[in-house]
């Protein structure tokens, strides 16, 4: 706030009373009991909230003749966030709103503090309008906008020394510095953003750190290179990896709590041009949604599933890009048949969420468990229900067959395109065509896209998006409102619209800090294939994926981009989100 001499701070108090902001018998009783004392009024008056710190600014600043700005529903855009740094913004109350007419446009809370307002000109080197705000808004912005990373700060400052760049060093600071402080608050920041990973990455002169929440990387901050010796080597401590290691790739894992919350780490470490480039998974347990329709799958695509893990034996397998959600999507189904009346052993790399009940297996090559190793080793194990992680090679997927042939039902996951791409894919590594079409039940395709937030609004889709819907969907949607219920009910869909050539109302999600872009949190794309006896019949004559799907479409098969459709109708998601995950997808 403006310091303000006792004439000026008369007046403002005036102009609260004024304005009906402060009861004018109240104030004068404060003043009365304050004055004698020689302290502020105004002060008095906030440190018993009856007027706020916005109150206030905004009174100052009607009083002093400049333009005031009420933070609280402002989107700040990350590149003019950037052009005035995070420590430069804390020292002088201020933050940088936006660019008009080639000015910067900066909210400050002391607005008189002609040598700040040089300094911040000087700063980003063009002229500057200052607005007036709350010393309390502009402090929450900042904190908002870029989390708490004074012990990034701090880290940074202490290891900007040429003794960072020295092993020894290294080891010691690593120990006794606030790298270690920095490096759990940049965890910290990730987990309450509920990113997936973290991706720390060097440049040839600063190190770039980036989270990956609901799918998308979004840079957080920009640190001096001479802290990257000291944080990767604070990582590789925890992750029991070798410190003195730099020419070769490598793994581990550790857990850190985060808000009484216990959060699985997973590590790798690979040497780049400029440094060694550390990827950090966030497992976080308490997260995780074990309700397969809460995911998103739904009317066709879920009643396929729930037949195929109803059957006593056979393979369900799901396939999709990494971060797709498949593994948990087999969670979610075993979550579905779970009971103490089966075994249910699994065989993971690594084990990502624990559950009761359930046996998990951690593979580990270098002790010799491999999946095939392992998957031999489940089977004598009595099993009902085998999971296994993932089917890589040859081996595992012929072992995979054998057990659903001997009566066990079989959840994995392969890395393909679609459902239908599955079947070929396991034609490849050798597996005989009779034996595929007589163990599989059910084939899955997935994708993940960001969900709109609760903020939102709605708008008509223009000409070319109502023909992309109608050429993707059109098929599948009511034609009469008499037929409304009944397509809705078996597409899973609630409140389909009817087909039309007009438009489709739409929604958007409004675009916050929380929610950047509109969207928050993530859904599933779906598509299922059953294997039945014509899908048996291709797949024994070598058919393509492209004929199967066919095949399946014609059967009732929802595609993952018909699934995305329909749930940009629903409101769940956007079209941007399902041509970005699925615009290759037919």
């Amino acid at each position: 706030m403006a310091l303000l001499t006792k004439a000026a701070e008369d007046k403002l108090v005036a102009l609260i009373v004024a304005e009906g902001l402060a009861d004018d018998a109240l104030v004068a009783k404060i003043k009365d009991e304050v004055e004698p004392t020689g302290k502020s009024v105004l002060a008095e008056l906030t440190k018993r909230k009856i007027v706020t710190d916005d109150m206030v600014s905004h009174a100052t600043a009607v009083l002093i003749g400049v333009p005031y700005v009420e933070l609280k529903n402002i989107v700040l855009e990350q590149d003019i966030l950037s052009r005035i740094p995070r420590e430069a913004q804390v020292r002088v109350t201020a933050i940088p709103l936006g660019e008009k007419d080639g000015m910067l446009n900066i909210a400050m809370a002391d607005v008189t503090n002609v040598q700040a307002t040089d300094y911040l000109s000087n700063l980003v080197n063009q002229p500057i309008r200052v607005w007036m705000s709350s010393e309390s808004g502009i402090r929450e912005m900042i904190e908002k906008n870029h989390g708490d990373f004074s012990g990034v700060t701090e880290a940074v400052r202490e290891t900007n020394t040429e003794a960072a760049a020295n092993e020894k060093d290294v080891k010691t600071i690593v120990q006794d510095s606030p790298i270690s402080k920095a490096l759990t608050t940049i965890l910290s920041y990730a987990a309450k953003t509920k990113a997936s990973d973290i991706h720390i990455e060097p440049l040839e002169d600063s190190l770039i750190i980036r989270c990956r929440i609901d799918g998308v990387l979004r840079k957080i901050m920009e640190l001096p290179k001479t802290v990257a010796p000291a944080l990767v080597s604070r990582i590789k401590i925890l992750s029991n990896l070798k410190i003195d290691e730099h020419r070769i790739p490598q793994d581990g894992q550790f857990t850190v709590m985060v808000d009484d919350k216990e959060i699985d780490l997973r590590i790798a470490i690979s040497p780049v041009t400029w440094g060694e480039q550390v990827v950090i998974r966030l497992l976080d347990k308490s997260g995780m949604s074990m309700d397969i329709e809460k995911m998103g799958m739904s009317g066709r695509a879920l009643r396929a599933v729930l037949d195929g893990i109803k059957k006593p034996n056979g393979m369900i397998l799901t396939s999709g890009p990494t971060g797709s959600g498949k593994s948990t999507t087999l969670y979610a189904l075993i979550q579905q048949i779970k009971s103490e009346e089966i075994n249910i052993v699994t065989l993971e790399d690594p084990v990502e969420y624990k559950m009761d009940g359930i046996n998990q297996i951690q593979v580990n090559v270098d002790a010799g468990l491999t999946f095939a190793s392992g998957l031999r080793s489940i089977l004598r194990q009595d099993p009902d229900v085998v999971m296994v992680g993932e089917i890589r090679d040859s081996e595992t997927a012929s072992l995979a067959v054998q057990a659903a042939l001997t009566g066990h039902l079989v959840f994995s996951t392969l890395h393909t395109n679609s459902a239908a791409g599955i079947l070929p894919r396991l034609l490849d590594m050798g597996i005989e065509p009779f034996l595929l079409a007589s163990t599989l039940n059910v084939v899955i395709g997935q994708r993940l896209v960001r969900r709109i937030t609760e903020k939102r609004e709605t708008y008509k889709s223009s000409e070319i998006e109502t023909e992309g819907i109608n050429s993707i969907i059109g098929d599948l949607l009511p034609k009469t409102s008499a037929d409304v219920a009944s397509v809705s009910d078996d597409l899973g869909y609630p409140g389909l619209p009817i087909k039309s050539d007009e438009y489709y109302m739409l929604s958007k999600g409004m675009n916050t800090k929380e929610t950047p872009g509109g969207y928050k949190g993530r859904a599933g794309l779906y598509e299922t294939i059953q294997v039945d006896e014509d899908i048996q019949k291709l797949i024994i004559s070598h058919s393509t994926a492209a004929e199967i799907m066919r095949l399946a479409r014609s059967k009732g098969t929802v595609t993952m981009r018909q699934d995305g459709i329909l749930k940009v109708l629903s409101g769940i998601t956007t079209i941007d989100e399902v041509n970005r995950v699925a615009s290759d997808l037919s």
